[in-house]
């Protein structure tokens, strides 16, 4: 299938970050390379993989690195800044290394970038991990990734209709970094992603909430991006050190708590002490490999 190249005018930079996820990585370049609308360049940010062969793409590729602390979490903050300082052009659109843009996907969310300015979110459809992505690896046939996926329970209301504009929306803590796109100056006036929560949990939301206290429009768009299966631990107890962490420093930071739902889950199971109320929490127990196992689930999300 050839891109038809008639999306926006607008150069535009893809940024992804990357670690130990290359299966993943290659079906994201093929998705940009098969674009209506194809960006003036890929950069990726490998994290912790200084050796990683990039894939090959029909888009031009340049890499760049951020390496964590020994022992550390994964800078995901860093990596998203690293990728956007390379980055050459003035509207940037990043992409989680394990999501695949649909054809148009770039088109239209670029249009609504033109037209609401501020941050503008694709939206999301989760793949079984049954779906054929194989088929659509030999052919390119969005129908095949649209009929193995389903949108997120939770946020299949935030986008428009496909094909309409985006909503303008209020909904700060439900914005998600894995696919939007943001004009560079923009991007700078957010100060980019703050680099002191590291590894999973809050850094997104916290990217939200400054871009809302500078005052900078939210919208959902309905350019349609498929998240590639990888399985998902309910609550994500892969990442609680992490979460405790972060959470902690949203909360003095912003006078709230995000992931609530997820603290409350720990809480109820007895991996932290949480005063919702009072402002404390505290790790109390790490899971073991039997935990972990027992809550990972072959769910889309």
């Amino acid at each position: 299938m050839q891109p038809r190249h008639t999306g926006s005018p607008q150069e535009f930079s893809v940024l992804i970050i990357s670690s130990g996820r290359d299966a993943h990585l290659a079906n994201a370049v093929r998705g940009i390379g098969r674009s209506t609308c194809r960006p003036a360049e890929i950069v990726v940010c490998y994290l912790n993989q200084p050796s990683a062969v990039p894939p090959s793409s029909e888009v031009p590729l340049r890499v760049v690195h951020t390496a964590s602390a020994p022992g550390g979490p994964l800078p995901l903050g860093a990596g998203r800044n690293a990728a956007a300082a390379a980055a050459r052009s003035g509207a940037l659109v990043f992409l989680d290394v394990d999501c695949i843009p649909g054809p148009e996907m770039f088109e239209q969310l670029l249009a609504d970038l033109d037209r609401a300015g501020g941050l503008v979110m694709a939206a999301p459809r989760y793949l079984a991990a049954d779906a054929d992505v194989q088929a659509w690896v030999a052919d390119g046939d969005e129908s095949v990734l649209l009929r193995d996926s389903v949108p997120h329970h939770a946020r299949a209301a935030l986008a428009p209709a496909p094909g309409e504009p985006a909503a303008a929306s209020q909904e700060y803590a439900l914005f998600w970094s894995l696919g939007f796109a943001v004009r560079r100056d923009t991007f700078d006036r957010i100060g980019g992603f703050d680099e002191s929560f590291a590894g999973y949990g809050g850094e997104d939301t916290d990217f939200a909430f400054t871009a809302r206290r500078e005052a900078v429009p939210l919208a959902f768009s309905a350019a349609t991006m498929f998240h590639q299966h990888h399985g998902v631990h309910r609550p994500p107890l892969q990442h609680l050190e992490s979460i405790v962490i972060n959470a902690e420093a949203f909360r003095r930071k912003w006078g709230t708590w995000p992931m609530t739902g997820w603290l409350e889950a720990f809480a109820r199971d007895g991996y932290v002490s949480w005063d919702r109320g009072g402002g404390e929490l505290r790790l109390l127990r790490r899971p073991g490999s039997a935990e972990l196992a027992a809550v990972r689930v072959n769910a889309p999300y």
